[in-house]
């Protein structure tokens, strides 16, 4: 999926990855997205759907230098079967939840940390992008 970035209205969500490929048999970091130039994405949530039954894998997401600075380990454990489909992001509570923001060029990954489900499973960014000057 491409979106033009300078159609979509300033803070509204949509997906900012487009449909990344993610490998979930081994361990490693895959690239879902690098904020382009004058911009800064606000991170909203992740979509995964499985290719295969994954409930024994772990993953973190955040910027490659800090790969759990918007999602902490979350374990996969209620998706095991293909076609499961499960939406990872910061849980709403009564305590303001913390999301983050990243400025032109930061790359944000998924870190595969237990490595157990199969090798075609695809995940969506979705968040918003806002003129750096704006922020």
């Amino acid at each position: 999926m491409s979106v033009d970035i300078k159609t979509v209205p300033n803070g509204a969500l949509y997906p900012l990855s487009g449909i990344v490929t993610v490998a979930l048999n081994a361990t490693g970091a895959t690239t879902l997205y690098t904020v382009p130039t004058g911009y800064t994405a606000v991170i909203d949530h992740v979509d995964i759907i499985l290719g295969a039954d994954a409930s024994t894998s772990a993953l973190t997401i955040g910027r490659s230098t800090a790969l759990t600075d918007f999602l902490d380990t979350q374990a996969l454990s209620a998706l095991d079967a293909d076609g499961d489909v499960g939406r990872l992001m910061p849980v709403p509570n009564a305590t303001t939840v913390k999301q983050k923001s990243y400025a032109a060029g930061v790359i944000i990954q998924v870190n595969v940390t237990t490595g157990s489900g199969g090798t075609t499973n695809y995940m969506i960014l979705w968040g918003y992008l806002a003129l750096s000057a704006a922020i």
